[in-house]
């Protein structure tokens, strides 16, 4: 714990944001880092709870009562150490996860909790500022080679796993820079790319070799899915010349909504957008879909819906409205059922204060409304929600003025072709089919071919790609090598 009376002498304190009228006229960063006082006093805040909670909250299990303890000590190179132990990208999850640790902090049961995020944040930056973040190359190379698909989140932290274990590690990435959608799908003013630039000179300091441009086992792709390829690598290439593959590509394939006028101009999925916003911030051209004075419409209450809000706002949208199928979520959860278990309860995001934002629930989008081939409304209907099913209120039809509209509605599974080019089985979901067991984990059906994150798990969280980017080289090094010194 930090202090022993902490959490009764001071208020939660998290990271401060810049002013709205100062962040939406430009795609930098706006969360600002939060000082080595305030963080020393909010890890102070963390209790003495007996059963920390917060660490199975985390799925990479932090040690995050740990190095609380450490920051509230000011022994920050600790601190980072302890937190590196458990997190390859630390910088990462502080930026974009949404703190499931918090949720299930002991403080919170009652009272306001601990600000772990901010804090992580805190140590991990402190860390680059100090130079305490260097390669760490192995000291004895194994001459095994390993190719990663996919140079996301999950892809990279088996990279560095199994660089750092001594084998020669290749990581092929079909777009033109390595991060995956950390890069082409989380907007730069959330994560700013050079947070990942500086990662992935560390992993090329220890070894990892990025070849990119390149689409492994597959010629085309579904729309919607973004690659500039200049090369295509077949699945029998890799296999031949690898002792171990990483199948660790996103879950990228977007879920569609078949409605008349699905055709229409004006009519998105939330990567088209997104993506090239990101190029365009990166100097790669500019984005061909724009939102300046347009009525805009985002179907789906997830944080890619979200990041389409905030970039609407940026471009300088007449307005932006969120559509959500489900009922409105409670102000507040109800903790005595739900804690320390990741609550329902409605969520605001950072883009949702920065303009004039309206949030629909429990609606359903019936036609997208066109003239000249041409999006000019959303027709939907209110829904009421009885024991888990929805009906369609009847006169509730409406249509909402709308140039632009941007589907936001979550990914349904990794691109099919990369898995069947391997031959690897699919689940009833069509993801990559492996478990997580001790042993024999992530291993797919075909020798040799593992998977990880998305590719293996679905669409989820960051700090989850890592988790099983991290499992993965273990089970990949013992399957090489009949052993493992690597975590868990």
């Amino acid at each position: 714990m930090g202090k022993p009376t902490g959490f009764l002498e001071y208020p939660r304190q998290t990271q401060e944001y810049l002013p709205v009228a100062e962040r939406i006229r430009h795609y930098r960063e706006f969360a600002l880092r939060l000082p080595d006082d305030k963080a020393r006093i909010q890890g102070a805040r963390c209790m003495d709870c007996g059963i920390p909670f917060c660490n199975s909250a985390c799925p990479v299990n932090n040690v995050i009562p740990d190095w609380n303890h450490l920051a509230h000590g000011d022994n920050w190179q600790q601190a980072a150490a302890v937190l590196h132990s458990t997190n390859n990208f630390p910088e990462f999850t502080s930026r974009v996860c949404p703190a499931p640790c918090e949720a299930a902090c002991t403080l919170g049961y009652n009272a306001e909790p601990v600000g772990i995020r901010s804090i992580e944040h805190a140590i991990i930056e402190k860390a680059w500022d100090e130079g305490w973040v260097q390669p760490r190359p192995a000291a004895a190379k194994t001459g095994k080679k390993v190719a990663v698909i996919g140079s996301g989140p999950a892809g990279l932290a088996a990279a560095q796993q199994l660089a750092r274990a001594g084998h020669l590690v290749t990581v092929f990435e079909k777009n033109d820079r390595a991060g995956g959608l950390l890069r082409y799908g989380i907007p730069d003013f959330k994560l700013d790319k050079r947070v990942i630039d500086r990662r992935v000179r560390q992993l090329e300091a220890e070894g990892v070799q990025f070849r990119t441009g390149v689409l492994v086992g597959a010629d085309a792709l579904p729309q919607g899915i973004a690659s500039n390829a200049k090369e295509t690598l077949a699945a029998a290439a890799i296999l031949a010349e690898f002792d171990a593959v990483v199948l660790a590509g996103g879950s990228e394939v977007p879920r569609d909504l078949s409605i008349p006028g699905r055709e229409l101009e004006g009519v998105y999925f939330a990567l088209e957008f997104l993506i090239p916003q990101n190029r365009a911030v990166a100097g790669d051209g500019e984005n061909p879909v724009t939102v300046a004075d347009c009525n805009v419409i985002v179907i789906g209450g997830g944080d890619t819906g979200a990041d389409c809000v905030g970039t609407s706002h940026r471009h300088g949208a007449k307005s932006v409205t969120q559509l959500e199928l489900m009922p409105r979520p409670p102000e507040e959860e109800n903790k005595a059922l739900t804690w320390p278990y990741w609550p329902e309860k409605l969520r605001t995001s950072s883009s949702h204060m920065e303009g004039e934002t309206e949030r629909e629930y429990a609606i359903a989008t019936k036609e997208f409304i066109g003239s000249a081939g041409k999006l000019t409304g959303v027709k939907t209907a209110r829904l009421e929600w009885r024991e888990g099913r929805m009906s369609e209120i009847p006169g509730s039809e409406a249509i909402f003025p709308a140039e632009r509209v941007f589907l936001a509605m979550g990914f349904t599974n990794p691109v099919a072709s990369v898995l069947d080019a391997f031959g690897v089985a699919k689940d009833a979901r069509g993801n990559a089919k492996a478990g997580v067991e001790a042993e024999g984990g992530y291993c797919t059906n075909v020798p040799k071919v593992f998977a990880a994150g998305d590719m293996r798990r679905g669409q989820s969280l960051v700090v989850w790609a890592i988790r099983e980017g991290r499992q993965c080289a273990r089970a990949v090094d013992e399957f090489l090598l009949g052993t493992s010194v690597l975590p868990y």
